[in-house]
């Protein structure tokens, strides 16, 4: 019998992704992303980030509630303080959306104080645990459906916290159908022509926005080192490797990705023309006009 060897990847063919609870708390404690946006993908995630996985037992203002597996209850103080709104009403606007998505579905309880709800589909997707006890918010990780994810970001305007949600989340690594993932976790829209490169107007219509937000956007996302951007000439494309990945998902050493070597892979030609095609071209072009002139 051979030996068996774990092998590290994170491959198109399966269907949800790992999230991470501190990933995301880490994320609600970013305030320099914006969260203001209509796809929704980010305040999904973090009602799936304090759902639970077993049955446990809440207290709030002295009142006792049982919370099952897929739900989560809270105040409608801090359900505003999560998803970063102003007023307590846009939080549950929010949570209305949601609802009508049929995504979860939710109540009112104490007069409208305390919010109950619940994450649809949570045990197709999620082991549920048939012992109670106490279920923690920042250690673990829960898994969330990479349709779902694709689903909530067609749906609307993209805010900067969502589009880091999807890049995160459309990860490929070490999978041979996919160029570029061995050699680091690369952002793949699984569009099926195997290849990470994408365009700034692609990603600009898939996100609900401008091409030149975009480019500020993935720039800013870059600058902040939470990716690596990677801009090819010409119409060939970009490319977007994410930072951080391998030791938050594997808790392996992260990897750098160099341009060149990810151009190699690629098969794309970085380098510039030749000075002196270049000059010849140019008095090509004049002797052509002249000759047109006479």
């Amino acid at each position: 019998m051979s030996e068996y060897q774990l092998e590290i990847k994170q491959i198109v063919d399966y269907p949800r992704c790992r999230i991470y609870r501190q990933f995301i708390q880490n994320l609600m404690a970013d305030r320099s992303i914006r969260t203001s946006g209509g796809s929704g993908l980010f305040y999904y995630t973090v009602l799936c980030n304090y759902a639970n996985f077993r049955t446990s037992y809440l207290r709030i203002d002295g009142i006792g509630y049982t919370v099952y597996p897929g739900e989560w209850i809270c105040t409608v103080k801090e359900l505003t303080a999560w998803f970063r709104t102003r007023f307590q009403c846009q939080a549950v606007s929010i949570l209305d959306e949601l609802q009508k998505r049929h995504l979860i579905s939710y109540l009112f309880l104490d007069r409208g104080k305390v919010v109950k709800y619940k994450v649809r589909d949570w045990k197709k997707h999620n082991t549920v645990l048939d012992y109670n006890c106490p279920c923690q918010k920042d250690t673990g990780f829960f898994f969330m459906p990479t349709v779902i994810a694709t689903e909530l970001v067609s749906a609307g305007r993209c805010s900067e916290m969502d589009i880091l949600l999807e890049l995160w989340m459309s990860a490929v690594y070490n999978d041979s159908q996919v160029q570029g993932s061995e050699i680091g976790p690369v952002v793949y829209f699984r569009n099926g022509t195997g290849s990470p490169l994408a365009a700034y107007s692609e990603m600009a219509v898939r996100w609900g926005i401008s091409k030149a937000t975009t480019g500020r956007i993935l720039k800013k996302l870059a600058d902040m080192d939470y990716i690596s951007l990677m801009s090819f000439p010409g119409r060939t494309g970009s490319v977007i490797y994410l930072h951080s990945y391998l030791s938050t998902m594997f808790q392996i050493s992260d990897v750098l990705v160099d341009k060149e070597e990810v151009a190699m892979v690629l098969k794309i030609n970085l380098a510039l023309p030749d000075e002196t095609d270049s000059q010849e071209d140019s008095t090509v072009t004049e002797r052509r006009y002249a000759f047109q002139r006479n």
